[in-house]
């Protein structure tokens, strides 16, 4: 472990909007490349969803510990203003929409973070370990570079990590992504942990889906933390889910040590800029409900934390 490590986060709320092909494919509906005023409009909903962040803080949201999570491509803007108001950055420096991870900007990574200086840099790794052996052990090379780029410079790393069910997996529980999330991803995805860590991969923060058990939180907390790192912790994401099973979600890690919050994207904000592509909303209208969107998330946590208020000591505010 780098003895240039930052100190650790006790808390990380972060809204996310790093997406890329999720506004120009699904939002607003495009076949191929945006053109100029498109690309501006993604950067217009990027603000606004910034927004309604700011709305949540002016209106009671946690400060301690909050941030957004955003991509280059599309939100410098949003960066420049994050820097210059304070609440927490992280960066994504995954291409988008690939199934093996790679550098958006091939070697010339370190350059772009240092010029954002984010309190995170963050990837999304797509990685089952019972996937493609070789395309595991390319991704595994080139994190591991990417932990070793950062730890030299103290800074923090923070790893999405995605476990999608392999084609024999899926049908040996005839096609139910629901049994997969409940039956094997929570072993795969301490496995996973596993094998990143033995090649050299060492987050500070793994951002994860959510899990319905408890015991699974659990072993996956003790994972982030085996051998040693004490240091590291643990936040929820929102992949594939509404509401409903969100908060189960944190109200499950909520409660368990070694969790200290979570990374939550298109949950918050979909459903308001689909309001107001299609004109049913405002631009206010939209910033305000993103910003009950994220403190209704924030409340979630902090009623199942108090169940476990250790929790929030193990690690030292940053």
């Amino acid at each position: 472990m780098s003895t240039l490590s930052p100190p650790p986060l006790s808390r990380l709320f972060l809204l996310a909007f790093d997406h890329r092909s999720s506004f120009e494919h699904s939002l607003l509906g495009l076949s191929g490349p945006p053109t100029d005023d498109e690309a501006e409009a993604i950067r217009r909903m990027k603000l606004l969803i910034y927004t309604g962040f700011l709305l949540a803080l002016r209106q009671g949201g946690r400060r301690d510990g909050s941030g957004i999570l955003v991509d280059e491509h599309y939100a410098t803007h949003v960066a420049t203003h994050v820097l210059e108001d304070g609440p927490l950055l992280a960066l994504s420096v995954e291409k988008n929409g690939q199934d093996e991870f790679d550098f958006e900007y091939g070697q010339d990574f370190g350059a772009h973070v240092e010029t954002f200086d984010p309190a995170f840099t963050k990837v999304m790794v797509r990685y089952n370990p019972e996937g493609d052996p070789e395309r595991n052990a390319r991704q595994r090379e080139r994190l591991a570079h990417l932990t070793d780029w950062l730890q030299q410079r103290g800074r923090r790393f923070l790893f999405e990590l995605r476990v999608p069910p392999t084609e024999a997996q899926l049908d040996a529980l005839g096609g139910d992504l629901e049994r997969y999330d409940a039956e094997l991803r929570p072993s795969l995805l301490v496995r996973a942990m596993e094998e990143l860590q033995n090649g050299g991969v060492e987050p500070d923060v793994w951002k994860l889906e959510g899990l319905e058990r408890p015991e699974d939180c659990e072993n996956v907390a003790r994972q982030a933390r085996a051998g040693g790192r004490d240091h590291v912790s643990c936040i929820v994401l929102d992949h594939r889910t509404g509401w409903k099973r969100l908060e189960r979600w944190l109200h499950v890690a909520g409660s368990t040590p070694g969790f200290i919050g979570f990374s939550l994207g298109q949950t918050l904000w979909w459903n308001p800029l689909r309001a107001l592509q299609e004109g049913r909303s405002t631009a206010a209208e939209a910033a305000q409900r993103i910003s009950e969107n994220y403190q209704r998330a924030l409340l979630t946590w902090e009623k199942a934390a108090l169940r476990s208020p250790h929790q929030r000591m193990e690690a030292s505010p940053s």
